[in-house]
Order: structure tokens, then sequence, then C-alpha cells
């Protein structure tokens, strides 16, 4: 299938496609006038890439998801170990990220209520 049909399939835009196969995730063919030709198999792993950025995973996690990323249907299947520590070490850092900006929110407040009290004075 060509890259139009692939995007109509998986809901992904020709440019992301693009991008995938920039970035290793999915490898097309070329016809004889060298337009792109994937399988379909290839509308699994846009799936699958898909559903896990619409998780929260970067790019770089979901490159360690490893062969399964290819041959299985991650929603239909169960998750493997690394997959689950994948996950784990995700939440992780965003929960680092929010105590972060929760801290600066913090200073933020406080120092606007600082300017604020030394303003009426």
């Amino acid at each position: 299938m060509r890259i139009g049909e692939l995007a109509r399939r998986t809901g992904a835009s020709p440019r992301s496609l693009r991008y995938y196969e920039q970035q290793g995730f999915i490898a097309p063919g070329r016809s004889d006038n060298g337009y792109r030709t994937y399988s379909v198999d290839t509308v699994r792993v846009v799936h699958n890439v898909r559903s896990l950025l619409a998780s929260g995973l970067t790019l770089t996690e979901i490159r360690q998801v490893g062969e399964c990323l290819y041959t299985e249907d991650l929603s239909q299947t169960e998750a493997c170990d690394h997959v689950i520590a994948l996950f784990e070490a995700r939440i992780h850092a965003v929960d680092a990220q929010l105590a972060a900006v929760t801290d600066t929110r913090d200073r933020l407040t406080a120092e606007l209520e600082s300017l604020r009290a030394d303003r009426v004075s």
C-alpha cells in the first residue's frame, strides 16, 4: 500500500509516517516509480507506536520495547516485564517533573505575595 492508504488506515499523517521511517520504526519498499510502499504489517507497527506515544512514552523509550513492537498488537497481548519497567520509569520521570513544577509554582506564589505586600506597605 502507498503512504496515503497507510495514513488512512492508521490515522497518522503522511508527515508522521515519514518521520517514523526516518526514526527507523518503519521501512517502506519502493515501487518502480519511486513511491513508498508498505506491507500490511506496517499498520500494526504504526498503531503500536501511536498507542505508546499517546500513553506518554517517548520515541527513545518506544525503541526499547523491542521486537514485540513489530510482531505483536500491543493492545491485545500481555505486557512484557521490560515494557512494564518502561512505564514505571516514565511515571517516575513524570512525578519528578511534577514535583519540580510544583516547587516552581510555590516559589513564584511566595514571591508574588511578597511583591504585593511590599507594594501595599
